[in-house]
């Protein structure tokens, strides 16, 4: 990224955070806020750190080159949770930062004695945000929380998919990258409340520091609060919303259409306007006026003689020409990307969705801007995801003020 730009002040400078946690849900939370500005402190276990450093595709030295993004910011630490001592030491860092995430389970910091009702005591201000599959209360809160069930059992997988097939999921770990999401909405409202009571609390007493809470993320609502109007439908018609392919229920028309060259092509023509325009740019000035099709359940009631309409058009058409009409026509439509095209594609370089890194060797890697876009205090990467344990000397001598001898102690008994 810019030089000039790296450098800018960023929103959530001078926040410190502890996370302690492994893989996606957790560590994407902490992605953002270290994105952002945040002194972000990863604590790894020691000799191979979070799983994820070793997942999906690797690197010439066996590193993952998803870790060199999702820990971008980091700072590495290493201690061994396993030994009490450097559970003490993990308690020292969490009363000496703003906001601790954990995404282990239920119950897991307590045994460590690292809970939020522990933890409140030393360090009143901390938000502690805690990540995982059901949240923190409810029957099923000790079961194992991974995204693909989460996203299963809060209805996400239900809606997706075609009727005549099993459910199918995107290729992707969606529900813990929404529960990371929410877990940085849920600290940002946390360190607002702070902020807002660090002058006095509700009776008017001095407390200059301000009032943590803990915020409960699980990925089970996170996926819940994508479901739109599923919930009030079936409460107040009794509707239970099912898949419906490429199309979206009740509004029509939307849906993937094949074009002549074999690609595919997605058509948003739902507006009532809109309707008008696409109509007319298929040569169907009798359906564009059509007074049974003028609103969008008109559509719906007549959509299987709408879509096969759009779908003889659009077969007789390269992709690039049908794509070409559509936008002179002010209709939304889009190829479906891979992430090669969107490597090649203007509006991505324009915007600045890639950020070069340095990983060592002489060697770069792109990897993805994050968003929103604040224009006065952007977020940007600093540095990418780092080798395991490569701040612990640094974070214990200026966080903790461990002495030299200290932390080679520390080191000599295999805690960090």
């Amino acid at each position: 990224m810019d030089a000039n730009e790296s450098s800018r002040e960023k929103p959530l400078q001078g926040i410190r955070v502890l996370e302690m946690g492994q893989l996606l849900a957790g560590p994407f939370c902490g992605q953002m806020l270290a994105w952002f500005g945040a002194e972000v402190i990863k604590l790894e276990p020691p000799g191979r750190g979070d799983p994820l450093r070793g997942w999906r595709a690797l690197d010439d030295e066996g590193t993952s080159w998803w870790w060199r993004s999702l820990a971008r910011n980091k700072k590495s630490i290493t201690v061994d949770l396993r030994q009490e001592e450097g559970q003490a030491l993990a308690r020292e860092l969490i009363g000496s930062v703003d906001v601790l995430i954990e995404n282990f389970r239920p119950g897991k910091m307590e045994s460590w004695g690292m809970g939020p009702d522990e933890m409140r005591q030393s360090n009143p201000g901390l938000v502690y945000t805690r990540v995982s599959g059901y949240g923190q209360t409810g029957p099923y809160k000790d079961k194992v929380g991974y995204a693909s069930a989460c996203e299963a059992l809060g209805g996400f997988r239900h809606v997706n998919g075609f009727t005549d097939r099993p459910p199918v999921r995107p290729n992707l770990s969606i529900g813990d990258t929404l529960a990371g999401m929410h877990g940085v909405i849920g600290t940002l409202l946390a360190l607002f409340h702070r902020q807002a009571t660090a002058q006095s609390d509700r009776q008017g007493a001095s407390f200059a520091g301000g009032r943590g809470q803990v915020v409960d993320v699980s990925i089970l609502e996170s996926v819940y609060n994508l479901m739109e109007a599923v919930v009030p439908e079936y409460s107040g018609a009794g509707i239970e919303r099912q898949p419906s392919g490429s199309t979206l229920t009740g509004i029509v028309p939307t849906n993937t259409y094949r074009c002549k060259d074999g690609k595919f092509v997605v058509i948003g023509g739902n507006g009532d306007s809109i309707y008008i325009r696409l109509m007319t740019a298929a040569g169907r000035e009798d359906l564009a006026h059509d007074e049974r099709l003028a609103t969008n359940q008109g559509r719906v009631d007549h959509e299987p003689e709408i879509d096969a309409v759009l779908e003889a058009w659009s077969g007789s058409l390269d992709s690039t020409e049908l794509l070409q009409i559509l936008d002179e026509a002010e209709v939304p439509c889009s190829p479906i990307y891979s992430v090669t095209d969107m490597f090649e594609d203007e509006h991505f370089r324009a915007r600045g969705l890639f950020e070069t890194v340095d990983i060592g060797h002489q060697r770069e890697l792109e990897i993805p801007a994050l968003h929103p876009r604040l224009q006065d205090t952007p977020g940007g990467t600093e540095w990418c995801g780092p080798e395991l344990g490569v701040h612990t000397d640094e974070v214990l001598s200026s966080v903790l003020q461990k002495s030299d001898d200290e932390i080679q102690r520390l080191r000599s008994n295999k805690i960090v």
